[in-house]
Parts: structure tokens; C-alpha cells; sequence
């Protein structure tokens, strides 16, 4: 039963857009500083990487701190050590390191320094502004001496780590095709709903499809506030009972110790359905040490990123489908779903005394999230398939999934397909839980049978 349990959580966190909206978000801040319009494209990348965190508002405008600004360059070390470049000796004498912009363009030149880059022996300025990471101002005056805010900081590293992925044609590739119909494109991204694995920065191609879009789709609209309104009402008990009324007095004693372990109330998850609580720590056992600290999961990177650049947003499926689908489950099953997942969250716990049958489902659970992202990240939607074995979890006749698969993909068939039928010329990029797009009965051989064509992205 255990086992069977890995891979219903794993079929949530590929398909279910809902999952990926925690019971437990926090809700922003009234911003107080905005960034600058010319600023607008760094965002995504620079939250998604850690180089901005939640309350950017607050300092996005004002002058860089020596703090800061070691912060950043760690970020950039960090990200291209990951490359696993030839090293150099960096000859990095007598470059000053302080708060100008010049400063922190010879902060930053001696972190690319470290290894052999077209281009890096001419020097800080040189090297910089021949990757476009430095532009000037309109006179193309650099500014060298002028201090230097977070801002203009945050966008000289974003770049730096972008050119130099690009310029070795790095990032996670994802998976990723083209559907085309006469004069209109389709991209089609798989997305698995986490943070994980350095999944950051995307590969140029993935950006590159982004940029050429119009229309940028979801399975629900992130920007929908009277949908996140209703994901946030529905998650909860509104009939008068609490969780404590719907499932077993030992499991609500777990339940409130893991309210504990987060730092949470004894009774602040009490009014959570069992399913939004289940999604949750379901979630938060697949993430490890190398999921940020901002978990900007990709398909709300590819929103941030598309709603900076002006793009129209769209959407294949609404609130009401999704959460239908969850508040469906039967009162047996939403306990079961509940129970497996607290399961895996507290193996996932350093010191947690759990059962061998829940340290294994665990242990079963992370290698295959681990090769997942691996074959994500390659763009090797075989492996992926044979990995996460969409088949076996479609024939389990699970309750969750035959409602997650077998009633929703015919509907985003028909959903791209309506997109390649649009009148003229136009782009799209089509972004949806992974387990969407392979087969059986996945978005790319059912766009093929209707006889479009569809190709992965080189």
C-alpha cells in the first residue's frame, strides 16, 4: 500500500496545478519600492536564483550594502562552480571591490575569472560589456565611479550567470517541444510542480521560446485573484467541523506534531481539509537541500517571467475543476492521502523516528524525483516516461489519478489543439504538470494523432 502511495504524490506534484499553492502561503506585502521598467526581465531569473528574496520592495531602489553585494557574488559562484569549467589562475590584482557600479563589475569579473572564459583575459570592463552583463546609460557612459543600487547589482549578476550559461550552452533544458500548424506555433513545456535540483537558470531555448510567445498558458491563471481567492477558501472547512472531525485521533496527534516541527500553532492547521494538508506535506517531503529558499517552482517562474515581459496570460483549466477533483475524494481516501503524506514528511525529518515501510517509501520516493529532474533537466522525455510509468499509475485504478489523468487529458488535448487552430499568425507556449505531456494518452501523441506536427526542441 505504501509503495502505491509514492506514486499517487508524485502523479500530484506532475499534473495538479492546485498543489503547487501551499494551505500555508503567506500573503505579499504592499510593496513600497517598484524596480525600474528596463529591470522588469531580471525578475524571474533573479528571484528564482536568490538573488532578490520576498521583500525586495523594501530595498530593490536603495544603494547596495558591502553585505549585499557579497550575498550576490556567492550566488554567482555558486552557479557557475556548477558548470565544472577549466580553471584558470585568476589574475585579479589591483581590481578595488567596493559599492560603485565599478566595484561590483570587478566583483563579479573576478568570480567569472576563476575559469577559462572567451574573453576574460581583457579584463574587467572589457569582458563585462562584451556579454552585454554592463550597458551604460544612454551616452553609453558606464558610470563607474557612481554608487551602485541593488537593483543595477542584482541585473549585472543575473546576466553574468545567464551569458555566461548561454555562451556554454547550460541550464536546465526541460522538457520542451514544438507543435506547428500552418503560420502557428506551439510550445509545449512539462513542468514538475517543485523547486529542486538547481533547476535554475532555465536554458536559453526554454527563454528563447518564452520570448517569441504571445500568449503564455497555464493550466489555471496564477493571476486569477478570485480563483486564488477560491483555492484559498475551498481548502478549508466551511460546514462547522474541523480536521479533527474527519480523520483518526492518531493521525491528528502527527498531524500536530508536524505543525509543531514547521513552527505552527497546536491548532492552526484544525480548519485544512485532509487533501490540502495531504498536498502540502506531500510537497514538502520532495524538496531537499538544493531547493531554494525562495521554492519558485517553474510553472510560477514561467508566469513571473512572462507577466514582467507584457505577455497575455491564458489558462487550460479553471479553479473549479481542480479543486472539484480534491474536494471529490472520498472521506476514506482523503484520510489514506493525509496519512501517506505526513508519512513521507516525517521520514523526511532529521531525527524522525518513522517506520522502515515509510523510511523505504521515502527513500524509493526521492530517487525517482531525483532521475525525474534528471531527465527533465536533459530534455530526455524517454527517460522521464520510464521513470515516473504514467501506465502503471493510470491502470492502479487509484481515485486521485484516474481523476487527474484519465478526466483532464483529453481537455488540454483539445485545449492546444484550439491554440494551433487560431486565426493567423501566433505563438504560444503551453506550460503544464509533466505527467500531462507523456503518454498514455499525453498531450504530444494526442496533438500527433490529430496530425499536427510536434517535435522536441533540439
Amino acid at each position: 500500500m505504501l509503495w502505491n502511495w509514492t506514486r499517487r504524490i508524485l502523479a500530484g506534484v506532475l499534473t495538479a496545478g492546485v498543489l503547487w499553492a501551499p494551505a500555508l502561503a503567506a500573503e505579499p506585502e504592499t510593496p513600497a519600492q517598484t524596480p525600474s521598467p528596463w529591470a522588469y526581465g531580471a525578475l524571474a531569473d533573479s528571484y528564482a536564483m536568490g538573488l532578490v528574496d520576498d521583500n525586495y520592495p523594501s530595498y530593490i531602489q536603495d544603494p547596495l550594502t558591502q553585505e549585499q553585494l557579497e550575498a550576490m557574488t556567492a550566488v554567482a559562484a555558486g552557479k557557475l562552480a556548477l558548470l565544472e569549467l577549466p580553471q584558470r589562475p585568476a589574475d585579479t590584482a589591483g581590481l578595488v571591490v567596493d559599492t560603485t557600479r565599478g566595484g561590483v563589475m570587478n566583483a563579479l569579473y573576478q568570480e567569472a575569472a576563476a575559469y577559462e572564459l572567451e574573453g576574460i583575459e581583457a579584463g574587467a570592463e572589457a569582458f563585462l560589456t562584451g556579454l552585454g552583463v554592463v550597458q551604460g546609460d544612454q551616452n553609453g557612459d558606464l558610470r563607474l565611479a557612481d554608487p551602485c543600487t541593488y537593483q543595477e547589482a542584482m541585473v549585472m549578476t543575473e546576466r553574468l550567470i545567464l551569458a555566461v550559461y548561454d555562451a556554454n550552452d547550460a541550464g536546465s533544458k526541460g522538457l520542451l517541444w514544438k507543435a506547428v500548424n500552418g503560420d502557428n506555433t506551439l510550445y509545449l513545456l512539462g513542468t514538475i510542480h517543485l523547486d529542486r535540483s538547481n533547476a535554475y537558470p532555465l536554458h536559453k531555448s526554454v527563454r528563447d521560446a518564452l520570448d517569441e510567445a504571445q500568449v503564455v498558458s497555464f493550466e489555471l491563471d496564477l493571476n486569477d485573484q478570485e480563483g486564488l481567492a477560491q483555492l484559498v477558501s475551498r481548502q478549508s472547512y466551511s460546514d462547522g467541523t474541523t480536521l479533527a472531525d474527519h480523520i483518526s485521533p492518531e493521525l491528528y496527534q502527527r498531524v500536530q506534531a508536524a505543525a509543531e516541527s514547521m513552527g505552527v500553532g497546536p491548532h492552526d492547521l484544525d480548519g485544512f481539509k485532509a487533501w490540502a494538508l495531504a498536498s502540502t506535506f506531500g510537497t514538502l517531503s520532495l524538496q531537499d537541500d538544493t531547493t531554494s529558499a525562495n521554492m519558485m517552482a517553474i510553472d510560477m517562474y514561467i508566469n513571473a517571467y512572462a507577466v514582467n515581459a507584457g505577455k497575455t496570460i491564458d489558462a487550460v483549466e479553471t479553479y473549479d475543476l481542480q479543486l472539484d477533483i480534491f474536494d471529490g475524494l472520498s472521506p476514506e481516501y482523503q484520510e489514506a492521502y493525509l496519512d501517506s503524506s505526513l508519512a513521507l514528511y516525517e521520514a523526511a525529518l532529521s531525527g524522525q523516528e518513522v517506520s522502515e515501510d515509510a523510511q523505504a517509501m521515502a527513500q524509493a520516493q526521492e530517487a525517482q524525483i531525483a532521475a525525474m529532474f534528471d531527465a527533465r533537466k536533459d530534455r530526455d522525455p524517454e527517460t522521464f516516461a520510464a521513470v515516473y510509468g504514467k501506465e502503471t499509475v493510470m491502470d492502479s485504478g487509484d481515485e486521485l489519478n484516474v481523476k487527474l489523468f484519465t478526466e483532464r487529458d483529453p481537455g488540454m488535448i483539445a485545449a492546444a489543439a484550439e491554440y494551433l487552430e487560431t486565426e493567423g499568425e501566433n505563438t504560444f507556449f503551453l506550460a503544464v504538470g509533466a505527467g500531462h505531456m507523456v503518454d498514455p494518452g499525453g498531450i504530444v501523441s494526442g496533438l500527433r494523432d490529430l496530425g499536427y506536427t510536434v517535435e522536441l526542441v533540439p
